[in-house]
This record gives C-alpha cells, structure tokens and sequence, in this order.
C-alpha cells in the first residue's frame, strides 16, 4: 500500500473542510473541532457553505 490508501475521504464518504487550513482534507488530516462535515465528496466540502445557507433557509421557512 501507498501513502495515498490512508487518506481515502472519498472511498468513506468522508471529507470535510477545514477552518484552520481553509481547504477540503480527509477525516484523518486534521482535529474535529477545525472542520465541517463529513461530505459524501471533495466537491461538497468544498461548497459546504452554501450547503449551510440552504440548510438555515429551509429551518427558517419551517419555523413561520
């Protein structure tokens, strides 16, 4: 195995975005606390916020 086999966020449905690094990392690269997710794809974590937004809009929407 390669270095490559420890980080497959994507082969788990792992991936999440860091706030520390500002960047999308696997479920091993960095500590809880620092990060959103997981996301089933790179692709989401990387547009997690807008997944946030969307999210917030809808629980509002309930509320009224």
């Amino acid at each position: 195995m390669t270095d490559e086999s420890t980080h497959l966020g994507d082969a788990q449905g792992e991936w999440y975005y860091c706030f520390r690094h500002k960047k999308v990392e696997t479920r091993d690269e960095c500590h809880k606390m620092d990060r959103m997710g997981p996301y089933s794809t790179a692709a989401d974590a990387e547009n997690w916020r807008e997944r946030v937004v969307a999210r917030n809009e809808e629980w509002e929407n309930e509320e009224q």
